[in-house]
């Protein structure tokens, strides 16, 4: 993973070629991937830089679901420049306002800010998907498996992985049937990926790896936020507010879903906090853990996924789930 903050070697003459020969460069906070930022000013003027060195990081698909998004109405940053040979992408710069920092200071904006990400969705949810890989059960599997890949060797458990695997292909057979047809799924819509724009729009970031799927999918992300508390209370107020317009059935069968999707995406997201740690040094994203768990656990009390929750029971007991991780040495 990436960790060195000085510009790649081509910045300058990329940036150059494309009209930005005296700007400078500064770094801006990145993510989990090999991924890096910068923000390129010159004046008045002022942009992002994408760092996404080849092989590691191929930045088309983030260029093409950036123009399905623009093309459907919404804000995602309009690409001034690219090398794709080189990896390296000038974007639209969207501010330092992200709705994670701004609740943090206004947290009375909360249900307002809120009910325009999840009408933001809505609005997703109509338009036609873009053309992009399907979210299909070998992918939920692979990323379900996370668990048992990463977390349960960390914590030297011996689970059961054949029950796992069967469990969740029995839990996702109706998520799968009620993605016909799909929607698009940014699959990482939450606080810290959303920008508040002038305008009192929202900008969106970090959908490179959309896929077509579930509507619920997105809603869980955001309502179950990996970074950002978000309570209880406020979830409920913010799913029922998505299903008003649904049929008493269709929200029952909705809600299923959406625990199901919860689930299966918190799995993930602990396997994926376990990697960050014992294989990349990243030992940051263990402070996460707690929540994740709380979040799992909050899910598997819905009835739909009674034998994942026995699953759990018999395999990752709740006192080991709260048991530390063993820290790993720090990527060098």
């Amino acid at each position: 993973m990436a960790t060195d903050m000085k510009p790649p070697a081509a910045a300058a003459e990329f940036l150059h070629q494309h009209g930005w020969g005296d700007a400078q460069l500064s770094p801006v906070a990145g993510d989990a991937s090999f991924r890096r930022y910068f923000r390129v000013r010159e004046g008045d003027r002022r942009a992002i830089l994408m760092d996404a060195p080849p092989p590691h990081e191929d930045p088309r698909p983030f260029i093409h679901i950036a123009e399905y998004l623009k093309n459907s109405g919404f804000a995602a940053p309009e690409i001034f420049a690219r090398d794709l040979e080189r990896g390296l992408v000038l974007l639209e710069d969207f501010g330092d306002q992200r709705m994670r920092e701004h609740l943090d200071y206004h947290p009375e904006d909360e249900d307002a800010i809120y009910r325009q990400a999840v009408d933001l969705l809505r609005d997703l949810h109509k338009v036609p998907a873009a053309s992009i890989a399907p979210y299909d059960e070998a992918q939920y599997l692979r990323e379900a498996h996370l668990l048992t890949e990463w977390y349960c060797p960390a914590q030297q458990l011996d689970v059961d992985a054949k029950s796992f695997d069967a469990i969740w292909r029995t839990l996702l057979e109706p998520v799968i049937a009620a993605q016909h047809p799909p929607v698009t799924v940014m699959r990482d819509y939450h606080a810290e990926n959303i920008m508040l724009l002038e305008n009192g729009g929202f900008g969106l970031l970090d959908f490179q790896d959309a896929l077509v799927g579930h509507p619920g999918y997105d809603l869980v992300s955001m309502l179950q936020d990996a970074r950002r508390d978000v309570s209880d209370d406020l979830e409920e107020k913010m799913l029922a507010y998505y299903l008003s317009d649904h049929s008493r059935k269709e929200a029952e069968e909705f809600r299923s879903q959406y625990a199901i999707l919860g689930a299966q995406r918190n799995t993930k997201i602990i396997g994926i906090f376990t990697r960050l740690s014992v294989r990349d040094g990243k030992q940051r994203y263990l402070d996460f853990m707690p929540r994740m768990w709380r979040l799992l656990e909050k899910d598997l009390q819905h009835p739909a996924l009674a034998p994942m929750a026995q699953w759990f029971d018999e395999n990752i007991p709740e006192d080991i789930r709260h048991r530390p991780i063993p820290m790993a040495k720090t990527a060098s």
